[in-house]
């Protein structure tokens, strides 16, 4: 898949920091530890709708590690996937009576525009899950032949399913217990009640072909992959197994990140599928849970449209912390809006108060756990002495700016 055009990162003055995340397997924040090449999976869009605030909030958190990681020199080898192909889009697609091959194209095309337009670095592999059919199916496969898997008993759709205790270490991901995996397996796409399998919670591999349902002919069968899958395959064969990070929405804590990670640690026989397991909370409106089925999404696209800058969409979204569930309002917009205004006059400022400590100050906030509310407010400090007309460092501006837009993704 094609991904989108990248921004040039200008170089920070001053002394990088090392990037520590809250760990969801670990239970605590830890120093991330990556080589030359920094390596991390963000689980991508489904495409069967515009991309909403809750999208943006986690592609913007994500970005940010990127942009830490790369302040301290490192190479960064980030893949992204696109689920092209499962029921949500189908469902959309027979709704809306569109062919969900269209639908997807067009809402992913949408997608790289509203992640450019909020200057989101790109992955560097953007990968559609129906081009890694061939390498799902070899997967699938494997995990067949060596037990990980099996066929469901039905004699009309054998589906083949993943054996969660295959590992021994099912559950370690998420640390839920299995009252909590059960409700959420139900409810996150899930078939516990399916006849056939061993055991409510092993997860599908490989849907056998039903009538009127997209399929792809496989020594599996005719038929399509199962969803977590698809993230499996597609992160082992790019990144290869304990890459640094694993990210996507608080949403996706189990059953999707459990899953991935059980079927990459039994294909291979290795563990962990990733060092960091990384999640970002979720965005509402106006207090109200944010969701397709309440009709309250705030779609980016819709912001665009409407003038607002996508400077002022960050510092909204980063004015709480990535990991808190928060909420989207009409006076969150507004503020963000002014401070941008205020920072923007603040750097075209001939002179202002040196820069080297509050950039110091934006490495200390971001580098621990991403405490973007603590690095704006301490932007926010060296802004209000710049346009009290403290400080007579003519660089500073300059050096201000271009911190904020390396660091933060903001252009002044």
């Amino acid at each position: 898949m094609q991904t989108w055009s990248s921004v040039t990162l200008p170089r920070v003055p001053g002394t990088p920091r090392p990037l520590r995340l809250y760990d969801t397997a670990a239970g605590q924040i830890r120093p991330t530890a990556p080589g030359e090449t920094a390596r991390m999976y963000v689980c991508g869009i489904t495409p069967y709708d515009a991309t909403h605030l809750g999208h943006a909030a986690t592609y913007l958190a994500f970005d940010l590690v990127n942009r830490v990681w790369r302040d301290n020199g490192r190479d960064v080898h980030y893949v992204q996937n696109v689920t092209d192909i499962d029921e949500p889009l189908l469902e959309r697609a027979e709704r809306d009576q569109d062919d969900w091959i269209v639908l997807g194209l067009r809402e992913t095309a949408l997608f790289r525009e509203d992640m450019e337009a909020l200057r989101v670095l790109p992955p560097r592999q953007f990968v559609g899950a129906v081009e890694s059919i061939p390498e799902i199916i070899e997967v699938i496969g494997k995990l067949l032949a060596d037990g990980s898997a099996y066929r469901a008993e039905d004699a009309e759709y054998p589906d083949v399913y993943f054996d969660h205790n295959a590992t021994g270490r099912f559950g370690y991901e998420s640390r839920y217990d299995a009252r909590t995996m059960a409700k959420f397996f139900a409810e996150r796409g899930g078939d516990p009640d399916r006849p056939g399998k061993r055991d409510p919670l092993d997860a599908l591999l490989w849907r056998c072909a039903r009538p009127g349902e997209p399929s792809w002919e496989s020594e599996l069968g005719a038929g399509r992959p199962g969803w977590h899958i698809e993230c499996s395959a597609i992160a082992v064969n790019r990144l290869g197994m304990g890459f640094d990070v694993q990210g996507g929405g608080s949403d996706l804590i189990f059953p999707h990140h459990e899953y991935s990670a059980a079927h990459a640690e039994a294909l291979l026989g290795e563990h962990p599928f990733a060092r960091h397991y990384v999640h970002a909370g979720m965005i509402g409106l106006d207090g109200e849970k944010m969701s397709k089925s309440r009709g309250n999404l705030v779609f980016v696209s819709r912001l665009r449209a409407d003038g607002v800058d996508a400077g002022a969409i960050r510092l909204a979204l980063f004015a709480g912390h990535y990991r808190e569930d928060r909420t989207w309002t009409a006076d969150l917009l507004a503020d963000a809006e002014a401070r941008l205004e205020r920072w923007r006059s603040a750097v075209t400022l001939d002179a202002a108060p040196p820069a080297a400590e509050v950039i110091a100050r934006l490495r200390d906030h971001l580098a621990d756990d991403l405490n973007t509310p603590k690095a704006l407010a301490a932007v926010d400090g060296w802004v209000a002495e710049a346009l009290r007309g403290a400080g007579t460092d003519s660089a500073a501006p300059a050096e201000a700016r271009t911190a904020v837009d390396a660091l933060l993704g903001i252009e002044l």
